[in-house]
């Protein structure tokens, strides 16, 4: 399994937290550890640096601690979601890190075990849940979610043209049987969509999935929480990578990201008091993107949007 996993983006993460992570007793945070990929590259690159790296996935958090293995207590390894960043920060009794890396969406492991229900390609039960101890599956929501809210997550989450008509032919066949697996989901899709729609853009269920998964896991809400939280975590001089793989994920990111390197204070004063000077500087000119070259290696990179800030100040007291 680790040897089918590509970290994405991985030398530019690195060389974009270099700076906060060449000190002796720099701690950095990996809230998205996956299978470990990331977190592997951190540790050896990094000899005097501790990780801890959070997951809410018991399985992934199983294969992460076997490749981490190796480096003894350099690596904490937490069942959390990036949202729990401060009260694990706590726990621990680490009050400020160094380093925070953010690899958003669906990981390889969960995308390439069947079971899972992630992958719209092969027939497997719906659902979708990144921790499967918890919540409700993407089965629960297209058996038991009201039309108007199914319409409302698949064009805000999928931002998809036709979901008044997928959720239209959803409501009409869960009527007859309710939903339990991809397959019949996918060929619903493909017969609710006008042919020119089929003709671009990849598989029609696309949009639909992705919707489905970040509503199952709460993922942009999660998101909205757990990027300030890491900010605030960051020591003066720290930096926060993120990798995002759709729009509204970046767009968010984006948001936090320029909040934080502005200024506050009102206009026209002659002299900025520190209170109102920006907590970040932006290191990434826009969202950069993968290379062709990495595309070709990983196709899972096309997607991806990256960004960085770093820390310049504590906040105003």
């Amino acid at each position: 399994m680790q040897g089918r996993h590509v970290p994405v983006m991985l030398q530019r993460c690195l060389d974009l937290l270099a700076p906060a992570l060449a000190q002796p007793g720099a701690v950095v945070v990996d809230c998205t550890l996956g299978l470990g990929g990331h977190s592997e590259a951190l540790l050896n690159t990094f000899p005097a640096a501790r990780l801890i790296g959070l997951d809410r996935d018991p399985m992934a958090l199983k294969h992460a601690a076997e490749r981490l293995a190796p480096y003894g207590d350099r690596a904490t390894l937490v069942q959390a979601v990036y949202d729990e960043l401060p009260d694990v920060l706590g726990r621990l009794g680490v009050p400020r890190v160094q380093g925070v890396l953010f690899d958003l969406g669906v990981s390889s492991m969960q995308l390439d075990e069947v079971e899972r229900g992630f992958a719209y390609a092969q027939d497997a039960p719906l659902d979708m849940r990144m921790d499967q101890t918890t919540g409700v599956s993407a089965a629960e929501v297209l058996n038991t979610y009201p039309p108007g809210e199914l319409v409302r997550i698949l064009r805000t989450y999928g931002e998809e043209k036709f979901a008044k008509k997928i959720v239209e032919a959803i409501v009409r066949e869960r009527a007859k049987e309710p939903f339990s697996t991809s397959a019949r989901l996918v060929q619903l899709i493909r017969e609710a969509l006008p042919q020119a729609a089929k003709r671009t853009g990849g598989n029609p269920a696309k949009r639909t999935f992705q919707a489905l998964r970040i509503e199952v896991n709460g993922e942009l809400a999660v998101l909205e929480r757990a990027v300030p939280a890491a900010v605030a975590a960051l020591a003066v001089g720290g930096r926060i990578v993120v990798l995002s793989y759709h729009s509204l994920e970046d767009r968010l990111v984006k948001h936090i990201f320029a909040e934080g390197a502005t200024s506050t204070a009102p206009p026209g004063l002659p002299v900025v008091p520190e209170r109102y000077q920006p907590r970040l500087k932006l290191l990434t000119r826009g969202a950069e993107l993968p290379t062709d070259e990495e595309i070709a290696e990983n196709r899972r990179a096309a997607p991806a949007r990256l960004r960085g800030a770093q820390r310049i100040r504590e906040d105003a007291t």
